[in-house]
C-alpha cells in the first residue's frame, strides 16, 4: 500500500495534465468561445431569445471548436508534430467546413458572430499551446534491459534510465521496457505491474520507437504484426468518397494551372507535356500514372532520380518538381480509383521488382492505394530511392499501421506547406 501511494504521488502531474485537457476544454474553452462573440453582438441575455439564425451560429461555432480540439489532440500523437504550426490551418479548415454546410443547406447565421468565434478559437488554442508548453516534453523512464537501451530521445521526449525497480522521486509520464527480453527478471516485472496499477502507462520498446521516429521497423515482421498493419476497411471506403469529391472539386480550379504548366513544358524542351509510366498500384496491380514531364526525352538514367543535380531534369522540370506541380495530372488517377490523395508513393515496375527481391515484404505496402503525397514524403523528403528505400518503407508501414483520417489530415497540411515552401522536393 505504501509503495502504491508513493507511485501515485510521484505521478500527480498526469492528473494535472488531465484536468487541463479534454474536460477543461469542454467546460471552459467551449462556453467561452461561444459566449464572447454572442455577447459582443447580441448583448447580455441573448439566450432568452433564440431565433434560428442565432441557434445555427452557436451550433456552428460549437461544432467547429470540438472538431478543432479533437484534431489537434490527435495530431499530438504523431511523432515530430509541432502543434503550433497546425493551429491556424486546423481552425481555418473547421470554420470553412461549417460555413460551407450553412451555405449549402441555406440556413441563416450571423457572419459577424461566426467570424468573431473564429478569432476567439485562434486565440484560445494558441494561448493553450503556449501556456501548456511546460507539459509538452514527456519524461519517460527506461528499464535498462534489452533493446530498451538502444532508444534515442527526441526534442519532445526525455528518456531517463532507471537504476533500480524502486520509485526515485521523479514524476514520469510513462515507463518503457523490452517486455520480450529474457533479462527482465522478477523484480522489474513486479515494478512494471505496480506502475500499471497506479495508472502509469507501460509501453513495449517497439511502441516507443515507433512513436518517437514515425517509422515501423521492418527487419522482422511476425504474423501478428502483419495483422496489426491491416488498414481499416471502413475508413478505406470513406476515404475513397473523399478522394472522388476532392478530385471533382479541384479539377475545375486547377485546370488553368495545368494548361499553363503544359505550355511551359512544351516551350522549354521538345517532347510531350505529359509523361506516362507503368507503376505498381493497389493490391499489386500495375497502372499508368500521369505526370507532367520534367525530364529531357533523349536522356536515360538509372530508373530513379539521382539527387538534386540530375542532368536529365529540365529548367521547367526543376520548378514544377519543387512545388509538386508535376503531380497535378494524377487527379485523373484518383478519379479512376488507381490512386488516392494520401498514401505510399507508387514506384515504377522496375524498382518495385528490384525492391521485392531485396525486401520480401515490400509488396505489403500495396495493401492501400498509392498516393499523390504520403507520410514518407513529408517526413523523409524525396531522397534517392535506392539509398533511402528501407527508411521510406518504414515510414510507409507506419502510415498503414496508423491509417486514419487524422493522419491523412496531418499529411495534407504538411503537403500544403511543402507546396508553398518547396521544402523536401527533388
Amino acid at each position: 500500500m505504501e509503495v502504491t501511494q508513493s507511485y501515485e504521488r510521484r505521478h500527480s502531474r498526469w492528473y494535472e495534465q488531465f484536468l487541463l485537457g479534454l474536460p477543461f476544454q469542454l467546460l471552459v474553452g467551449l462556453p467561452l468561445v461561444i459566449a464572447l462573440p454572442a455577447l459582443e453582438r447580441w448583448g447580455w441575455g441573448f439566450w432568452h431569445v433564440m431565433p434560428d439564425y442565432r441557434a445555427n451560429t452557436i451550433v456552428a461555432i460549437g461544432l467547429a471548436f470540438v472538431a478543432i480540439m479533437f484534431c489537434l489532440r490527435r495530431f499530438t500523437r504523431f511523432p515530430g508534430v509541432q502543434v503550433a504550426a497546425y493551429i491556424a490551418p486546423t481552425v481555418s479548415l473547421a470554420f470553412l467546413v461549417v460555413v460551407a454546410i450553412l451555405f449549402f443547406t441555406r440556413e441563416g447565421y450571423t457572419r459577424q458572430v461566426l467570424f468573431t468565434g473564429y478569432l476567439a478559437s485562434l486565440i484560445w488554442f494558441f494561448a493553450g499551446y503556449f501556456i501548456g508548453r511546460r507539459y509538452r516534453c514527456l519524461k519517460i523512464a527506461v528499464v535498462p534491459v534489452g533493446h530498451a537501451l538502444k532508444l534515442q530521445p527526441s526534442p519532445h521526449v526525455e528518456l531517463r534510465q532507471l537504476r533500480t525497480p524502486e520509485p526515485d522521486g521523479t514524476r514520469y509520464d510513462a515507463i518503457v521496457a523490452d517486455l520480450r527480453s529474457d533479462s527482465l527478471g522478477a523484480e522489474w516485472e513486479k515494478f512494471l505491474a505496480e506502475c500499471t496499477l497506479c495508472r502509469i502507462p507501460v509501453y513495449h520498446v517497439r511502441q516507443m520507437q515507433e512513436s518517437i521516429s514515425g517509422r515501423v521497423r521492418i527487419d522482422h515482421l511476425s504474423e501478428n504484426e502483419f495483422g496489426s498493419l491491416m488498414p481499416s476497411a471502413m475508413y478505406s471506403g470513406v476515404k475513397r468518397c473523399f478522394d472522388i469529391f476532392g478530385a471533382l472539386l479541384l479539377l475545375p480550379i486547377l485546370t488553368p494551372i495545368m494548361l499553363v504548366t503544359a505550355l511551359a513544358i512544351r516551350k522549354d524542351s521538345p517532347g510531350p507535356a505529359l509523361f506516362l509510366q507503368q507503376r505498381m498500384g493497389y493490391r499489386g496491380n500495375p497502372f499508368k500514372v500521369f505526370k507532367f514531364r520534367s525530364m529531357y526525352i533523349d536522356q536515360r538514367g538509372k530508373g530513379f532520380t539521382d539527387g538534386d543535380d540530375d542532368p536529365r531534369i529540365t529548367r521547367v522540370g526543376r520548378v514544377i518538381r519543387k512545388y509538386r506541380l508535376d503531380e497535378l495530372p494524377q487527379l485523373f488517377n484518383v478519379l479512376k480509383g488507381e490512386m488516392s490523395f494520401i498514401g505510399p508513393r507508387p514506384e515504377s515496375m522496375q524498382l518495385s521488382e528490384w525492391y521485392e527481391r531485396d525486401v520480401p515484404f515490400f509488396r505489403y505496402r500495396h495493401v492501400v492505394r498509392p498516393g499523390i503525397s504520403g507520410w514518407a514524403q513529408v517526413e523523409q523528403g524525396y531522397a534517392a530511392e535506392v539509398d533511402g528505400m528501407i527508411t521510406k518503407l518504414q515510414y510507409d508501414f507506419y502510415y498503414i499501421k496508423h491509417f486514419s483520417l487524422w493522419l491523412d489530415i496531418l499529411v495534407l497540411f504538411k503537403t500544403i506547406k511543402t507546396v508553398f515552401t518547396g521544402h523536401g522536393a527533388r
